[in-house]
């Protein structure tokens, strides 16, 4: 207890110093500086909430057992007796909640997001899933407040998108959505199937932190731009003049396209925006891949090959394949219910931390 305590004041000191720093006009005047101050601000600021109640807890504890030693009266050694009850009651769940405050945050975690759908096994059955998917997200997007954009897509031969990516922005997107990212697997009676048969379709979800300059500079000397006339659905959506963008990154032949902006400018910032953030999560990945020696995680594997979940229609349950948890709301897990796997996906991963912690005290 006295190890936790340190590390609170020395937080609480940090929180104290930081908030000097942020009203300083030299550190105003230099914005990045400014902007990493108010964040790293923001995310001691609960920490220290936190302990300030858990210090009053033990204050009051250590109160109340005086008292009940020194008190005479029955009445007041039964009210000491409630409160270090209740204070004793208080002391283990607000360490809890302090454990689970100081798992270090993954600083990737408050990024905006790029998301990409792709069509896998299943023909024309993968792509009308990559749209159900694409309708699910953004149901559960309009219930967070989250906005969100296509940035480009490629419609599949009869319905559905062979692929389809966007950017989404709001507080704590990446850390809420980098769960999704592998194979998401589907089993249900094709539209087309006659004979109501189950087939098994797959579509693969990529969720990228939105890198920001400061993040990952981007030469656009490594950089080949093509330009083509966006392809469309037909009437007013055609495009007469070539506004889709094609950016290849020459040193790793990383391509990307946008199309669905109506101006090049802005099918070109978009396409810059998504192309630094591929290259961002390489060198992510590549990062992740050196700690994975040293601490193998269960939930984000960062293996976008690896089956993560099945969508089971006839039965109308999910599984979640890392954590093993099933859930039988499938028709409203599809209209963007999705926030109790996404929490639970969280807690197996602030578990994995806190046992990786404790090993290494």
């Amino acid at each position: 207890m006295q190890d936790l305590l340190s590390k609170l004041e020395a937080i609480n000191y940090r929180f104290q110093e930081v908030g000097k720093l942020i009203v300083d006009p030299d550190i105003i005047s230099d914005m990045p500086r400014y902007v990493k101050l108010n964040k790293e601000y923001r995310d001691l600021e609960e920490i220290v909430q936190v302990y300030k109640a858990y210090k009053n807890v033990l204050d009051n504890l250590k109160s109340s057992k005086e008292l009940l030693s020194e008190e005479s009266d029955p009445e007041m050694r039964e009210l000491a007796k409630a409160e270090i009850e209740e204070l004793e009651k208080q002391r283990p769940e607000l360490e809890e909640e302090i454990k689970v405050l100081l798992i270090p945050k993954d600083p990737e975690d408050d990024k905006n997001a790029i998301m990409e759908f792709r069509a896998g096994t299943g023909g024309d059955e993968a792509c009308i899933f990559v749209e159900d998917c694409f309708r699910m997200y953004t149901l559960y997007f309009k219930e967070k407040g989250w906005k969100y954009e296509i940035i480009n897509s490629q419609e599949g031969g009869t319905k559905g998108y062979k692929e389809i990516s966007i950017e989404i922005e709001g507080e704590g997107i990446y850390g809420m959505l980098k769960f999704e990212s592998g194979v998401h697997r589907v089993q249900r009676v094709p539209e087309t199937e006659s004979q109501g048969r189950v087939h098994t379709s797959a579509i693969t979800i990529a969720v990228l932190p939105e890198a920001e300059e400061v993040d990952f500079e981007l030469d656009m000397n490594d950089v080949r731009k093509d330009t083509f006339r966006a392809s469309g659905a037909g009437g007013q959506h055609i495009n007469k003049t070539e506004s889709a963008i094609r950016l290849t990154h020459i040193p790793t032949g990383l391509v990307v396209e946008c199309q669905d902006g109506r101006s090049q400018h802005k099918n070109l910032e978009k396409a810059i925006s998504v192309l630094r953030s591929r290259l961002y999560q390489m060198e992510l990945d590549r990062l992740h891949e050196e700690r994975a020696a040293q601490r193998k995680t269960l939930v984000s594997t960062g293996d976008r090959s690896a089956k993560i979940r099945t969508y089971n229609y006839p039965q109308g349950r999910i599984t979640d394949h890392r954590i093993n948890k099933t859930m039988y709301n499938l028709s409203s897990f599809m209209n963007g219910d999705i926030q109790e796997m996404i929490d639970a996906l969280k807690m197996a991963e602030n578990a994995e931390k806190m046992k990786g912690q404790e090993q290494q005290v």
